[in-house]
């Protein structure tokens, strides 16, 4: 079986891009869901489990998809760095990641110590701005997905 190791590599690299977004998607509904909520301490519990399923979840989903697809072209002869759709998903990645690491953490810290200050109405507000963020890293995802299926550019 000389294409072991890569079918592992893939089936990895889809599962944790799997996580990621459905990770995203029921975030996404869980933010909404809390924003709508009139109990305002829903927007507080909604940042308190953020804190748990970022770093427990979504943060090694991250880096595994990243990982994995780079291994997975450093493991193929037909897949290289110099390929448009390989340049495209590293581009779409680390805007994904720079929106997460720059926009997002800031807007869940300021959420949460709005919250721990009992400002509801500055809590829902950055909860809001957060729920925007990730609906960008969304869209950016989708778009890697529909670039990993396409390859644009073979």
């Amino acid at each position: 079986m000389p294409d072991a190791l890569y079918d592992y590599l893939l089936l990895l690299h889809i599962l944790a891009g799997m996580v990621w977004v459905g990770g995203g998607v029921l975030l996404a509904a869980l933010a909404s869901r809390a924003l709508r909520d009139p109990d305002p301490g829903a927007v507080a519990r909604f940042i308190g489990n953020l804190r748990v399923i970022g770093p427990l979840v979504l943060a090694p989903a991250t880096v595994a998809v990243v990982g994995f697809g780079v291994w997975l072209v450093l493991d193929s002869a037909a897949w290289g760095f110099d390929q448009f759709w390989v340049q495209l998903a590293l581009v779409l990645f680390v805007a994904a990641f720079v929106i997460g690491a720059a926009y997002q953490s800031r807007t869940a810290i300021n959420a949460d110590r709005a919250a721990a200050r009992e400002d509801h109405d500055e809590a829902r507000r950055q909860l809001a701005l957060w729920s925007w963020g990730y609906r960008a890293v969304l869209v950016l995802l989708i778009a890697a997905t529909w670039d990993m299926v396409t390859k644009p550019g073979l």
